[in-house]
Parts: C-alpha cells; structure tokens; sequence
C-alpha cells in the first residue's frame, strides 16, 4: 500500500485544496504535485499572483500557508500501479474530522479534479463552500492552461 503525504496546514488556513492522491513522480520527490508537467504550481502562481513555481519546495508550502491556503489529499492509502486516479485500489480515505479543530478558520475546500471531488457532499454536508476545480495533472489535457485557470481563479474568489 502507497500511503500520502501529511497535510499542510496551520489554525489559519482558510482554504484547502485536497488532491486525489499523489502520482509516482510526487512519491519518489516525497513533495506535492512533484511532476514537471503538473500544471498545480504555476496555476496557484497565477491564481495569487505569486511565483510559487520558482521557488524550492519548502518555501512554495510557507508561502501556501502565507495565503491561508492548506494542502491534503482525500486517499490517505492505496495500492496503485502508474499515477492515474483510475488505476487506483483499495482506497482508504483520510480523516478529516479533525479539519475543525486543526483549521479553525477553514472555510472553503476546492478539489483538484473530478477523483477527489467526489467527497464534496461530505464537506458540504459538514458546512464548508466547495469547489470542483479542473484537474492540474498532465493526464487531463481536456482543458488548455488558461482555460483551467478561469475555473481556479474560484479559489479565491468571495463566497
């Protein structure tokens, strides 16, 4: 079984991204959204109008939670063959009932793609604002860059 990465997060985080679960590029860099094509990095640049893309990895997180924005993915394990959602296996999903009291002034929680988007109803259920976002892989090339980032730019936007 492939396990994730813990989440990032601090009592200030106002929004939360949560991914799927992290490809094979991700899991040997042992960092969020590793691969090169993964369009994740460049369009949170551009949806906070801060270079997040050209920084080393630590400082994109801090700078992440700078903007009150947190990072985790709903599978916490899976067995998994490549990095495609629908290889994935025997998902075991994290345990966000603790997101209140960790993340006091979560509000919003947007999903990076359709996979991880299926666990909206649970988080809207529980009260938060939600966001199906397309998907920043390079698998999902439905969607050119700027079309992607018209739907992201709601990350942000007021409620």
């Amino acid at each position: 079984m492939l396990t994730c990465f813990p989440p990032v997060i601090d009592h200030q985080t106002e929004i939360l991204i949560l991914g799927s679960f992290p490809g094979e590029a991700s899991l040997t860099a042992q960092q969020y959204y590793a691969h090169p094509q993964n369009q994740f990095w460049r369009l949170l640049s551009a949806v906070l109008d801060d270079d997040l893309a050209s920084l080393p990895y630590e400082q994109r997180l801090q700078k992440l939670l700078h903007h009150h924005i947190g990072l985790w993915d709903v599978i916490a394990a899976c067995a998994r063959e490549g990095s495609l959602d629908s290889a994935i296996r025997h998902a075991r999903h994290n345990d966000f009932v603790l997101l209140r009291e960790q993340c006091p002034a979560l509000r919003r929680v947007c999903f990076n793609g359709k996979t991880s988007g299926k666990q909206a109803p649970v988080f809207e259920q529980a009260g938060f604002e939600t966001r199906i976002l397309p998907s920043s892989s390079p698998a999902y090339a439905v969607m050119r860059f700027e079309q992607k980032l018209l739907q992201w730019r709601s990350i942000i936007a007021p409620s």
